[in-house]
Order: C-alpha cells, then sequence, then structure tokens
C-alpha cells in the first residue's frame, strides 16, 4: 500500500500542496480543457469546495510555474514558454458592510497585483478605471494577454443578505468592476470567475456577458470535490478502518448532472480524526436559510424531493430568491435528475447525503419548535423507542415534543397555523437521527407521508390535523390503501401509524397504532 502523505486541511494554494508533501486529487485536465477550449468562464460551487485551490491552480499554470506540474495530466499538453501576467482579486476574506469598505478592499487588492507584476497604475478613485490600467499595463509590461481570476466574487453581497440596502450598494460596486473584463478582450487571455451563487447575469454581469456559465455542465461536474476513484487510489492509505459505505453514505452525493462528487473538507477532517460529524455544516451553520425557509412555512419533508426548472434555479437576487435557489446554491440541496418537457427541462433536487439531512433537519426542527435544548434532547429519546418498536413509549416522546413548544413561541409565529406544520417538525425531528426514511414515499395505492426503515422493523406514518378533516382517518388511510403492501416481502414488522394534531388545541389529539407481522 502507497505511503501516507500529508492532509491539505485549509490549503488553498498549489505551490505548498505540491512542494509539502500533501495529497493531490489531480484536476489539471478540467484547467488544460478550459484554457484551450474557451476565455471567459464562471463557476459556483458551495462553500469549502475546493474553488480557490483550483483557482490557485489555473494562476500557476498560466504563470508558466512548470516544475510544480511535473507527473500531473497537463505537464506534457502545455506551452511552459509562455508567462502570462495574472491578475487575481478575492473578497474570500474578511466581511464587507459597506460601498466604501468594497471600494477600499477593491483598492488594496489591484495594489498588490500592481506591486506583484511590478507595474505602475495611476491614482484614481474609480476602481473600474484602475482596473483597466492595470490590465493594460500588464500587458504592456509582460508582453503576453493578461489572466483574471477572481475568488468569491459574490460574498460582499451574500454577507450583507439581510440588509438589501447595503447588499444592493455592493452589487452595484461589483458589477461597475466586472464590467473592465468584457470592455478589456484584447488584452484577456483568460478570465475565470467563481461563487457560491449564481446570481442573475443581468443583477452583475450586465456589462460580461460572454461568460460561458460551466457550474451545471455534466463534462465539469467534478471540478471541484473528490469523486469515487479519487477516494479509492489518492487516499487509499488513509482508508484502513473506515467503513467505506458509510463514507459514501455521509459525504458523497454532490451532482451537478455528472459525475458525483465528496467535498473535500468533510473527507480530510474524517481522514485527520477518524470520527463521522457534520464537518462541512458545522463551518457555516446556515441561520440566515434557517430563517428564510421557517418564515415561508416551508414543508420540511418536501426538501428531500423537489423539482425546479432553470428559471426557478437562477432567480436569485437581492430583491428576491427562491426557495430551491437557495438550497441548491449554497449545497443545501444537489441534483438527483433531469427530464425535458417538451421545451422545458426539469430538475429533481435532494439532500446530497446523510450529513446534509441530518444537520439542516436538526437545525430545521429546533427552529420550528422555538426549544433548541429540547429539541436536542428528544432526538436521543425518539432512536431508543424507534429501535426497540416501543409504541406506547413513541406516543409519550410525540405527546412531549409537543408539548415542550414554548406558549410564547406560537402566539409569535403564525407558521404555527400553516397546515404543513406539524408534520414538518415530526419530519425533521425524525430525520435529523440520520435514519433511512422516505418522505411522500409513492405506492401503487397512493402516497405513505413518511416510512422510516430500520433493518428490525419499518415504521409508516400518516399525519392528519383534525380540523381539516374528520378525527380518526390518519390510520384508516393507512389501512384502506394497503400501503403496507410495498414492504411486506421486508420480512420484518411493519407498524402502521396514525398521527392527528389539532392546530387549535396545540397538541396530538389522535395516535393510532396497528403492527403488521
Amino acid at each position: 500500500m502507497a505511503d501516507h502523505k500529508k492532509l491539505p486541511i485549509g490549503i488553498q494554494t498549489f505551490r505548498d500542496i505540491r512542494e509539502g508533501g500533501y495529497y493531490y486529487v489531480d484536476k489539471t485536465a478540467f484547467a488544460h480543457r478550459l484554457a484551450t477550449t474557451g476565455k471567459y468562464y464562471f463557476l459556483s460551487r458551495p462553500r469549502r469546495f475546493g474553488k480557490s485551490l483550483f483557482l490557485d491552480t489555473l494562476a500557476e499554470l498560466f504563470a508558466g510555474n512548470e516544475p510544480l506540474f511535473r507527473g500531473l495530466y497537463c505537464h506534457d499538453q502545455w506551452d511552459w514558454s509562455k508567462k502570462h501576467p495574472v491578475i487575481r482579486i478575492s473578497f474570500a476574506e474578511g466581511r464587507l458592510d459597506s460601498r466604501a469598505g468594497l471600494e477600499a478592499h477593491i483598492a488594496d487588492e489591484l495594489d498588490a497585483n500592481a506591486q506583484r507584476l511590478g507595474l505602475d497604475i495611476p491614482a484614481t478613485a474609480d476602481s473600474h478605471l484602475r482596473f483597466r490600467h492595470l490590465i493594460q499595463e500588464a500587458v504592456k509590461r509582460h508582453g503576453q494577454r493578461a489572466v483574471v481570476l477572481v475568488d468569491e466574487y459574490d460574498k460582499p453581497i451574500l454577507d450583507n443578505l439581510t440588509a438589501p440596502d447595503v447588499a444592493r450598494a455592493m452589487r452595484e460596486g461589483l458589477r461597475n468592476l466586472y464590467s473592465v473584463i468584457k470592455g478589456q478582450d484584447a488584452h484577456i487571455q483568460f478570465a475565470f470567475l467563481t461563487g457560491v451563487s449564481k446570481f442573475s447575469k443581468v443583477s452583475i454581469f450586465s456589462g460580461l456577458n460572454n461568460l460561458n456559465d460551466i457550474t451545471v455542465d455534466a463534462a465539469y461536474s467534478a471540478i471541484c470535490g473528490y469523486t469515487e476513484a479519487d477516494v479509492d487510489t489518492v487516499f487509499a492509505p488513509e482508508l484502513e478502518g473506515l467503513d467505506r459505505q458509510a463514507i459514501r453514505d455521509w459525504y458523497n452525493g454532490y451532482n451537478w448532472l455528472g459525475e458525483s462528487v465528496y467535498n473535500p473538507f468533510d473527507l480530510l477532517l474524517l481522514f485527520d480524526k477518524r470520527q463521522f460529524r457534520p464537518y462541512w455544516f458545522e463551518t457555516g451553520t446556515p441561520t440566515f436559510l434557517v430563517d428564510v425557509l421557517t418564515q415561508r412555512g416551508c414543508f420540511t419533508p418536501e426538501l428531500a424531493s423537489l423539482r425546479a426548472d432553470d428559471e426557478l434555479l437562477n432567480s436569485f437576487d437581492v430583491e428576491g430568491m427562491t426557495t430551491e435557489a437557495l438550497l441548491w446554491q449554497t449545497g443545501y440541496l444537489t441534483f438527483r435528475g433531469q427530464r425535458r418537457i417538451g421545451a422545458r427541462i426539469e430538475y429533481t433536487l435532494g439532500y446530497p447525503n446523510l450529513e446534509v439531512e441530518s444537520a439542516l433537519n436538526d437545525a430545521l426542527v429546533k427552529a420550528l419548535v422555538g426549544a433548541p435544548s429540547a429539541a436536542g434532547r428528544a432526538i436521543s429519546r425518539l432512536y431508543d423507542v424507534l429501535h426497540a418498536g416501543d409504541l406506547s413509549g413513541l406516543r409519550t416522546h410525540v405527546d412531549s415534543l409537543y408539548a415542550a413548544i414554548p406558549h410564547d413561541w406560537y402566539r409569535n409565529n403564525p407558521i404555527a397555523q400553516y397546515e404543513g406544520y406539524w408534520a414538518s417538525v415530526f419530519y425533521s425531528h425524525i430525520a435529523a437521527l440520520g435514519l433511512d426514511l422516505i418522505a411522500e414515499d409513492v405506492t401503487s395505492q397512493g402516497r405513505i407521508d413518511l416510512t422510516v426503515k430500520l433493518p428490525e422493523r419499518l415504521y409508516l406514518f400518516e399525519f392528519k390535523v383534525v380540523e381539516l378533516e374528520p378525527e380518526g382517518k390518519a390510520l384508516a388511510q393507512l389501512k384502506a390503501k394497503d400501503y403496507a403492501a410495498k414492504y411486506r416481502a421486508a420480512g420484518v414488522p411493519i407498524h402502521l401509524v396514525g398521527i392527528e394534531f389539532s392546530r387549535d388545541s396545540r397538541r396530538v389529539v389522535g395516535f393510532e397504532v396497528e403492527t403488521l407481522v
């Protein structure tokens, strides 16, 4: 077996990885293809997916630093005699909360590039004029067209989404900057912009409408992240002692209509810590996302299988963003499939893996019940009663879950009147465990609200709100439509559980069970 190398946790510098004895997954085939087949590119990927490292790889490639690429895919296919001046602009560091702060940051970035390239550019207050001078002077000084690389192009906007006026000011400042790229076409060899979100081209790139957006492109699905083959070959020395299928279930599954990938941050920390944890999720608790989902009355069981078209996924801007676009662009949902309906392409979105499904639903249920500590304690008890098949204990548990919701929370949150609220609380409560479950489980007779699969037993849940339907219908529907038929061949006990809520009395008013053996 190959020797262990160092794990490049948090390292985004190509030179450090290549010279420092770290594991490296060769992405230079993607870099070579981009550089030789086009000129202007845009890529969005969720945070901590290796975008900055790929950008740094492009920088070293165009700068002609040949020794770093020995043994890699593109080494024998690149003209190392050409060394292009590389202009790099990054918004990854810090948080900007004003247009003045943005302009100061841009000025500092441009000055740093000028100093590195040995250039003198005119001092002017207008960032787009200074950017233009920088490109032109770089070409004049180095004798080759410039390469422009922008990292986290959207972060100044994303950091201020809860302050729309500031976000709009940031958008205008960035649009002013990026408009230079198209105007300097004759002086630019290659441009690559990357970030987390995919703002509409009208809002950010109105002056740069020639970008090739490779975000959703099967050929570039694995441009960032690790593939199954990468894990089994490059990281083979790290796999000993770890459950290979568990690695797959926990961290694989991010997909952009091509090959699925793992989030690098997750895998590297797993190999280091040797424990399965939601490493990626914990680095950026999505408070803003959770607030949006709860305020919009999102029916959480639907998150496991949403449908969306291009228009919905591209509806992302300061003035408004669809739930589908927000979840997809931030990495909490990924592509599960697509189909063409006439002139329209429809996508199926779902959780990429166990980490995201369990961690996001844990955050959601704590927000939905307004008592985070109580919700957290309840989750561990839930697993015990489900595993044991303790149906009376399950009834007690469900009662206590809803009883723990503070009265003031109901009074201050109209979401509690939403029909899907009660089922959302229960679904996210179970989903936080990371069990095998199916929301809206399709059968030949209809849809089961929720199926929970354990090795030794199955649970089929039906939820009703008694203000909307007569009492006693939840279990009756499970039996009348013979939903259990789908799973009889499994050879394990099947528990039918009908749960009925009253939104007026704010409690469980019906809980009926029947076990089929």
